[in-house]
């Protein structure tokens, strides 16, 4: 059964990717987005933003950034209205709004949390700063009626996904499972040639797949692409 939420994406800012890591000669200008859902038991932040880094880090990526507060008021809330955080991975480009928010439940697949704390990773003062108030989470859970924590492996072992049962269809916030949403649709296909018995040699794809299948998603929103992913037989309307 869908429940009658609402997804809005957040602006919080762009980091350029140098050259060393796009896979081509030129360097790659990426957008920062988070998602804020309103869901009948309280507002839902997932992911908040590029945190402050160490002069090399910046340097590398030579972010530009909004604040989650200018980000927040503009959709009409506060730091004060969110009642849940979960971050797709806690790199510093994913949760650097979250010592805003202390004291606010924060989930996080355990081995993340594990591994950030382990250093050479992330910023400690993204980590644990006051009022850091973790829910540890091992694999799959249903954190709200119809909202869903789903493993999506590969960017670093412990990635989540938020998958929500709306009314009107499925929407997925993959974070960085895939950077484009492109990506995401080539994987998606080499599934369906894998389903439809086409001879290998095909394209691996990640096995979490199958699990985002089981919830037949209608939109699938990423981190860093402002495109947006949907069946080609969809006819649903965008977010």
């Amino acid at each position: 059964m869908g429940h009658n939420m609402a997804v809005r994406r957040l602006d919080l800012g762009y980091f350029v990717r140098p050259a060393s890591e796009t896979g081509g000669p030129q360097p790659r200008v990426e957008p920062v987005l988070a998602y804020l859902v309103r869901h009948d038991q309280g507002l839902i932040l997932f992911d908040t933003g590029i945190g402050r880094a160490d002069p090399e880090t910046e340097a590398h990526y030579r972010p530009r950034r909004r604040d989650l507060r200018d980000a927040l008021s503009t959709a009409g809330v506060s730091l004060s209205d969110i009642s849940l955080v979960a971050n797709c991975h806690l790199h510093f480009d994913h949760c650097g709004g979250n010592p805003l928010l202390g004291g606010k439940p924060v989930l996080v697949q355990d081995v993340e949390l594990t591994t950030a704390r382990n250093g050479d990773y992330t910023f400690d003062e993204l980590i644990d700063f006051p009022g850091a108030r973790y829910e540890e989470l091992t694999g799959e859970a249903e954190v709200r009626p119809g909202v869903w924590l789903i493993p999506t492996p590969g960017h670093t072992e412990g990635h989540q996904s938020l998958v929500l049962r709306q009314a009107d269809g499925t929407v997925v916030l993959a974070g960085q499972a895939h950077d484009f949403a492109s990506h995401f649709a080539s994987d998606q296909l080499a599934r369906q040639a894998v389903l439809d018995g086409v001879e290998q040699p095909l394209p691996a794809y990640p096995h979490w797949l199958e699990r985002l299948a089981d919830f037949d998603p209608r939109r699938v929103l990423f981190a860093h692409d402002c495109s947006v992913w949907e069946p080609a037989q969809s006819g649903v309307p965008g977010v």
